[in-house]
């Protein structure tokens, strides 16, 4: 499928914009938070344990993690993000920790640039997981593109990205989601990797992630509200007032992340499941994991730390893990599964 050239190179600004928008602008939600705050740890003062003793490695969709945490799908297409994935990539090599790449459809339509988002040479070992958007389905995409970009990224899965409000504001946004279901089924049955259903800031319900799992995805990354708004990046790149009332509006949208990852985890105890949307540091990940999230998955921190240097990025993957290190420690836990099952968080409201 080849592209006419003019959206090409408008999902290249586009890419371009979300950048700078996400570095430059105020597009964190305000009115709504994670709900993560909402929980605490149980303190001990006697863990009984040694440090040393820790071990925050995990295993998800069968690759072993040296500790719970994904770089979530950011950026690609262009030279500035071509730097930044290669540095995530580097990172998450070192670490062994997963990593998703941004949306690549613009590879699809402009080739010349998939190289931006071609990583496995920087990540030969890591967790990688390529990006489209769901509701391209619905526009002329369909085994072959996803084939195409998980070949880019000699991926492990793909990520099928779902953002109904993200369209609705953005401009010239691809808004017809009807029947989208049946064709995820019908991907995900033909597809020769797992597909991870993602939201993209808004939140995925227990509901609808059953309708998702019996669908035959894989994975489901909750991507709750409470950190970046989509909303409002959007509504900082629109072109008319139209649109900029629109992300205003629906700036604080969308289910909060606490509450989709216990949502999903009751009504889906099994399935593998990434807790991401707002969160912010290694508490963060740890309370996450405790409510039921296997990993968890930070965009705006490493995307902030991939901008500024590559060192920036190796000293934010150093502070997670210490951070999660230290909520074991004063748990009395030495692995995530006895965090998991420890029973030691409490909501505080």
């Amino acid at each position: 499928m080849n592209a006419p050239t003019n959206i090409s190179a408008e999902t290249q600004s586009r890419k371009a914009d979300h950048i700078r928008i996400c570095l430059e602008e105020d597009v964190q939600s305000h009115q709504v938070t994670t709900g993560l705050e909402r929980y605490r740890f149980n303190h001990c003062c006697l863990p009984e344990i040694d440090h040393n003793d820790i071990d925050i490695s995990t295993i998800f969709l069968g690759k072993h993690l040296g500790a719970p945490l994904l770089i979530s799908s950011m950026t690609g297409g262009t030279e500035q993000a071509g730097i930044i994935n290669q540095r995530l990539a580097e990172v998450a090599q070192h670490y062994k920790i997963a990593m998703g790449v941004g949306s690549q459809r613009v590879a699809v339509e402009k080739p010349q640039v998939a190289d931006t988002f071609a990583v496995r040479k920087y990540a030969p070992d890591v967790l990688l997981f390529a990006n489209l958007g769901a509701v391209q389905l619905n526009y002329k995409y369909g085994l072959d593109e996803c084939l195409r970009v998980v070949d880019i990224l000699e991926a492990d899965a793909l990520i099928l990205h779902i953002n109904p409000l993200q369209e609705c504001i953005q401009p010239k946004g691809d808004t017809n989601f009807r029947g989208l279901l049946d064709k995820i089924s019908k991907l995900c049955s033909d597809l020769p990797v797992p597909v991870i259903a993602k939201e993209v800031g808004n939140g995925i319900s227990g509901a609808i992630a059953e309708k998702l799992i019996a669908a035959g995805v894989t994975a489901i990354d909750v991507a709750g509200a409470g950190g970046t708004s989509w909303a409002k990046v959007e509504s900082e790149r629109a072109e008319n007032a139209l649109q900029r009332r629109l992300g205003k509006t629906f700036a604080d949208w969308g289910l909060p992340t606490a509450e989709c990852i216990t949502s999903i985890r009751s009504l889906s105890p099994d399935v593998p499941l990434i807790a991401s949307g707002g969160l912010r540091h290694g508490l963060d990940v740890a309370v996450a994991i405790a409510l039921g999230a296997d990993i968890a998955g930070l965009a705006m921190p490493f995307l902030q730390a991939a901008a500024a240097s590559e060192t920036a990025v190796y000293e934010l993957a150093e502070v997670l893990i210490a951070e999660i290190t230290t909520v074991l420690f004063c748990t009395g836990n030495t692995s995530l599964y006895q965090l998991k099952h420890s029973g030691n968080l409490q909501r505080i409201e």
